[in-house]
Formats: C-alpha cells, sequence, structure tokens
C-alpha cells in the first residue's frame, strides 16, 4: 500500500492539467490516482480522453493512461477518491467559484492553479517563498465554511513570477514605483503554435484580464492577515502593460523600479542570489535550491536558454542597470506552467503537507 497522498486533478485534460501529471510523475509524497474533466472526457480512458491533444515535451506518464476519466460535476465521488485536488477547471469564475467550494465542504482541500478565488478575503494566494504564513487564513476561512479539514488555497497569476520575487527580495530599500511589461508564452493561453497558428511571427499588445492582475496581485502576496482576512500593501505602485509574443513557453517582464533607498547594484544582485523562502529551509520536493539567478551576460537571461533553470522552478534576472527617470531596471524571466502554474500550485501543497493542512483522509 502506497504511503502516498491520493491526488485527484480537476481539469486533468488541459494544458495546465498536463503539467499537474507531468510533474507529479514519480513525487516522493504525491500519488495522481484520479483525474477529473467535463462529462464529454468523463467514462474514458485518460489516453482517449486527451486523444492527440497531448501537450508536454515528456510523454504522457504510463500511470495515467488507463486512469478512467470521471465527471468533475460528481463532486462527492470524485472527492471519496482522493485526500486532496488541484483545480485546473475551465469554466466561467462563478463556475469555478463554486466548485471548489463545493469541494472543499466535502473536507477535500483543493489547491487552485485558477484565478476565482484569488481574491476571496480568506483564501491565502501564495508564492512559498514570499508568504508562507499567509495560510494561517485557511483556519478562519475553515470556520467559514464549516469544515474541518476542506479549504481552498491558490497560486498567484504566472506573469508576476518574473519580477514579484525580485521586489521582494529588495524590499529593505523600499520600491515605491514599478512599470513593468511583460512579454507572455502562448502556453498561456493553453495554447501551442500548432493550436495558433496566428501567433507565428506575431505579437498581441493585449491579454484580457492580465494587467490587473500583475498591477494588484503583488500587492496581496505582500499583505498581512488581519481580522480573519488577508489586508493587500499599499505599496509599491505597479503599472503594468502584458503582450502576448510568439515564445511557447517563458514569460519575460521587463522592469523598472524607483526606491526610497537607494541601493548600489552590488547591493541588488547579493540580495537575489542569497533570497530564501520556507521551501529552501524545508528543502520541499519540488523547491529549487536557488530560487533567483542573476545572469551578468549582456543578452541574458534569454527564453531559449534559461527558461528551465532549476527544471523551471527558479527565476532568471539579468541586465540590472541604473535608469535615467527610475533607479534601477532589469530583466526577468519565469517558466509559466512550471512555476507559474502547475508548479507553483505543487510547491504550494507540499508547504500545506508540511504545515499540517493536508493529510491523508
Amino acid at each position: 500500500m502506497s504511503e502516498k497522498l491520493s491526488v485527484g486533478i480537476l481539469g486533468g485534460t488541459g494544458m495546465v492539467g498536463q503539467r499537474f501529471i507531468s510533474l507529479l510523475e514519480n513525487h516522493p509524497w504525491f500519488e495522481v490516482t484520479t483525474i477529473a474533466a467535463s462529462e464529454r472526457s468523463a467514462g474514458k480512458t485518460y489516453e482517449q480522453a486527451v486523444g492527440g491533444r497531448w501537450k508536454m515535451t515528456t510523454p504522457m506518464p504510463e500511470a495515467v493512461k488507463n486512469l478512467v476519466v470521471m465527471n468533475v460535476n460528481e463532486v462527492e465521488k470524485v472527492a471519496s477518491q482522493v485526500d486532496f485536488v488541484f483545480s485546473a477547471v475551465d469554466m466561467t469564475k462563478e463556475e469555478i467559484m463554486k466548485i471548489e467550494e463545493a469541494y472543499a465542504k466535502t473536507e477535500t482541500p483543493v489547491v487552485s492553479n485558477n484565478s476565482a478565488h484569488r481574491w476571496t478575503p480568506d483564501v491565502p494566494m501564495v508564492v512559498p517563498e514570499i508568504n508562507p504564513e499567509h495560510m494561517k487564513v485557511i483556519d478562519f476561512q475553515k470556520k467559514r465554511l464549516g469544515t474541518e479539514r476542506g479549504f481552498i488555497a491558490v497560486k498567484p497569476n504566472c506573469s508576476i513570477q518574473s519580477y514579484a520575487p525580485v521586489l521582494t527580495a529588495w524590499k529593505e530599500f523600499e520600491p515605491y514605483e514599478v512599470v513593468a511589461t511583460t512579454y507572455q508564452a502562448i502556453s498561456g493561453a493553453g495554447k501551442t503554435f500548432k493550436d495558433w497558428p496566428e501567433m507565428v511571427e506575431n505579437i498581441i499588445p493585449y491579454i484580457g484580464g492580465e494587467e490587473e492582475k500583475s498591477e494588484k496581485e503583488p500587492l496581496r502576496i505582500w499583505g498581512e492577515i488581519k481580522d480573519g482576512v488577508i489586508v493587500p500593501a499599499q505599496t509599491p505602485v505597479i503599472t503594468c502593460q502584458c503582450i502576448r509574443v510568439p515564445v511557447l513557453n517563458g514569460h519575460t517582464a521587463a522592469v523598472f523600479v524607483k526606491f526610497k533607498k537607494k541601493p548600489l547594484k552590488e547591493q541588488l544582485i547579493e540580495k537575489l542570489v542569497s533570497f530564501k523562502g520556507l521551501p529552501q529551509e524545508l528543502e520541499l520536493p519540488s523547491a529549487p535550491r536557488q530560487f533567483i539567478q542573476y545572469m551578468e551576460e549582456d543578452n541574458r537571461p534569454q527564453v531559449k536558454l534559461d527558461v528551465d533553470f532549476e527544471r523551471g522552478m527558479g527565476i532568471s534576472v539579468g541586465r540590472i542597470r541604473q535608469d535615467s527617470v527610475y533607479d534601477w531596471k532589469f530583466v526577468g524571466l519565469s517558466h509559466n506552467t512550471v512555476r507559474g502554474a502547475a508548479g507553483g500550485a505543487v510547491l504550494c501543497a507540499e508547504l500545506l503537507k508540511a504545515q499540517g493542512y493536508i493529510t491523508a483522509k
């Protein structure tokens, strides 16, 4: 009998669901035992349900090929099979909020990649290296839901991972004004070039809802728990533009920062490379040993060369230089479907297990 926790993937046939499945292959703590998706996939084996739509570069894990896909809407039935679930369902915001809460009320923890609950005041939105203490708000959420072990935790938007950790590392220098432009990969929309041929040799200067998320979500991560809810920080002020570019994986950010305290370049670099969080201290299975790397070359970081740093769980930073209008500017890069999506959620689940929030049923 396996001592691993039994995991369900809600929305397991989509791109993020597939990424969850590939990342969890041979995971030391978690085992995918249940996959749930829409009614049209239910009753088929996972291999049949995905068909020719497997979008990962690694092969589909043998262990999941013959799992019979369940109907994600049969909440009690799916929940009875697992210790907790990862959510990557493709529904409207209202439907996602409803179904994730329904799973939580079956005493099944939900670790979500979706944005629906990111602003629910008692739902923690966590980058484990930055704000692990926000998981404490789960105790207040359980009281609201009337649950003993069921709850919802979420990870933030993929685009902020390329600059929010950097600004966190520089917190003592008091950044107060930030301008960021993100150059976002097509897999962030769940697409490949085969699905989206019009993106080849093209740039689209609009991604619906992305700019507001990129400006506001870091402030919630830097917030604090007061009276059972998370109150966002007020600074720094962030303004952002988000652009879709012809890259498969990897979100790049070009960022300008003003500081109240005036750091030297050497201080900025030292803070980045020495930055660690609770995942590194606990040596969680998915935690990168080096969370942020600094690259001295003028032409780095590059998506092709650097997106898979620390198995896609690390952040790459380069081109820190003084600016004529702002104090400093830099370029950041993160893997949007690993650190930014499924991998970030897996790390959240590992943290929740280490903190005692996720246990065997």
